[in-house]
């Protein structure tokens, strides 16, 4: 290891560190980029965190889906999609049924309302999507293979923190 890789290694720390403060604005106004396109949409009611949203969009793409496979695949916890959907029921996003088969298990389907939040987001996203791969023609496949590789390395380092099998 020469003292350049290093030095280029701690560069990617830094840059990634800042990345992170700049996500994390980018989420904190994500709901208002929403806000605003729901409007331009005609919607004049939404969820007010973007959890929520995601939960629709989790609803929308899985429906009629139950609270644990919600939690699965969000990588939630129960008590909080039982939280977030008990909300979004009562504010009329969502419907609870029965599949007649099993009058025990609650599955959640999209109501007109949540369909209206399902496609706005879903249209935010195509955006954002559409704006990162244009921003990526800069990069030749061989450097988009090596920038897979390293995010897929911090993922696998964020995801060894979060399990604490690194500790801080």
């Amino acid at each position: 290891m020469t003292n350049t890789s290093d030095g280029l290694k701690r560069l990617l720390h830094s840059r990634f560190n800042h990345y992170l403060h700049v996500l994390e604005q980018t989420v904190t106004s994500e709901i208002d980029a929403f806000a605003d396109l729901a409007r331009l949409q005609g919607i004049s009611s939404i969820p007010s965190h973007m959890t929520s949203v995601h939960v629709i969009d989790c609803i929308g793409r899985h429906e009629p889906v139950n609270n644990t496979s919600i939690a699965e695949k969000m990588n939630l916890s129960k008590a909080s999609i039982t939280k977030i959907s008990a909300k979004l029921l009562q504010e009329g996003f969502i419907k609870r049924s029965q599949l007649n088969d099993n009058k025990k298990e609650v599955y959640f389907s999209l109501s007109t309302k949540g369909r209206q939040i399902f496609e706005v987001h879903d249209m935010m996203h195509d955006k954002i999507e559409a704006s990162f791969i244009r921003a990526l023609d800069a990069f030749s496949e061989p450097e988009l293979a090596a920038s897979l590789k390293f995010i897929q390395t911090l993922i696998d380092q964020t995801d060894k923190i979060i399990k604490g099998e690194i500790t801080l």
